[in-house]
């Protein structure tokens, strides 16, 4: 497997974990304010983690059919997409 498709799925990976332990917060705050705004972070911490669930699936499936040339931006979209929601993570427990 190329090294930079195994970084894609580890980020992706790490990305699924920090979404996990979103998920938990957010449900933990719903079960006790019932706010219907907690019910979005929900909705979309969970379509997230379906995209990065279905991304790791496809770098071990299709690697063939990725581009070569393509893999390192996918890499820096799945960083930056785990720096936001680290910074997401860290404010919610603020």
């Amino acid at each position: 497997m190329d090294p930079l498709i195994s970084a894609n799925a580890i980020v992706a990976s790490a990305n699924i974990a920090v979404l996990i332990a979103l998920l938990v917060l957010y449900a933990k705050v719903y079960k006790t304010s019932k706010a219907n705004f907690t019910i979005g972070l929900i909705l979309f911490a969970s379509l997230l983690m379906l995209h990065n669930i279905i991304a790791v699936y496809g770098y071990f499936m299709m690697e063939p059919l990725y581009a070569p040339a393509l893999v390192p931006y996918f890499l820096a979209i799945h960083v930056a997409e785990l720096g936001g929601l680290l910074v997401l993570f860290r404010i919610t427990l603020l």
